[in-house]
């Protein structure tokens, strides 16, 4: 008899103070080999996005998460990477069933061993974030973090820089040699920011262009958007400066104007952390290499957690509590759920 697990999803798509927003069920534990004890998990942005959308009642619960910490509890044969009763860390795939269950079966390609001097909760904070960060900033962006040189004479305005990403992509920036601007509004998001290495703050909620020039830097090398692409669209495209570049992880509700990047030649482009599994591109295993590199950075203290806050144990009210969090459009850094 197939054994069976607990798990936290949703069948209709409801606001998180709703009773069934979303409800913890039995569901059949995965029996192919190469799954994933589940120790803890964080709620971002995605989460929300997922739960809140769509219409009509799924059938079966859908299981979300996109964030964890786990024990390998068995390998499949082609398995290379990872041994049974290790630790690891990753984001999942926006295909497979999510992590807000006792077990989940991953790509050994998506997943690195997690930090060794971090909680499980201070991990499980770190792998969407910092995958999303590392790939805008290393690869969409093409900066070379080697090169502190060439980077230490760049500037990297980073929009909404103490949320989730921004707080791994400030400091992964300033880490690279970049001189960062990150925007903040509030007394606590701004300290916060300029603890992980911004060296300028600026207040997103007042015009970013008058905001940064007031700092003396008429362009910059590079922009980072975290949020609301459509009103800062404009304010980037004054920015940036010629053959500058801009990435953007949130999504436009009206068309984007690229025309204004024209005579500067300057280069727009997404980042999306799902698609190489999503797609399952030849270079998949790029994310296995990051996350190795982002749990040596944590273990030497380059980098740290942007764990802010956590709840115990892994449930369906705490994860409630975790969403609303999130929703609040306030977090600070990361919220995680832990059952430790």
């Amino acid at each position: 008899m197939r054994q069976m697990m607990k798990a936290i999803g949703l069948k209709k798509h409801l606001p998180i103070d709703e009773e069934e927003s979303l409800i913890e069920f039995e569901t059949f534990k995965p029996v192919a080999k190469g799954h994933v004890k589940v120790k803890a998990v964080s709620v971002n942005p995605v989460d929300v996005g997922v739960r809140k959308s769509g219409n009509g009642i799924l059938k079966k619960p859908k299981i979300i998460g996109w964030d964890a910490v786990g024990v390998v509890e068995s390998v499949g044969e082609n398995v290379s990477l990872f041994k049974k009763g290790e630790l690891v860390f990753y984001a999942g795939s926006f295909k497979r069933s999510g992590s807000n269950s006792e077990y989940q079966l991953v790509d050994e390609r998506i997943a690195g061993h997690a930090p060794q001097k971090l909680t499980i909760a201070q991990a499980a904070a770190m792998p969407l974030t910092s995958l999303t960060a590392w790939e805008a900033l290393f690869e969409q962006l093409e900066i070379d973090p080697n090169d502190k040189k060439k980077n230490n004479e760049k500037t990297i305005l980073i929009i909404n820089g103490a949320g989730g990403v921004g707080s791994i992509a400030t400091q992964l920036a300033s880490w690279a040699g970049l001189k960062v601007i990150a925007s903040a509004s509030r007394p606590e998001t701004i300290e916060w920011v300029t603890q992980l290495g911004a060296d300028k703050v600026v207040n997103h909620r007042l015009d970013l262009v008058h905001e940064v020039r007031k700092l003396g830097c008429e362009y910059v090398d590079y922009v980072l958007e975290l949020n609301d692409l459509d009103g800062h669209w404009n304010e980037m495209a004054e920015l940036i400066k010629p053959s500058g570049k801009i990435a953007s992880i949130t999504e436009n509700k009206r068309p984007v104007n690229l025309r204004k990047l024209t005579q500067k030649r300057a280069t727009f482009v997404w980042e999306w952390m799902f698609t190489k599994s999503f797609y399952q591109t030849t270079d998949m295993i790029t994310q296995h290499e990051i996350l190795e590199k982002i749990s040596s950075l944590l273990d030497q203290g380059i980098i740290k957690t942007t764990l802010n806050k956590t709840f115990i144990p892994i449930n369906g009210l705490n994860l409630k509590e975790a969403h609303k969090v999130v929703e609040s459009n306030h977090m600070i850094g990361k919220v995680v759920v832990s059952d430790d």
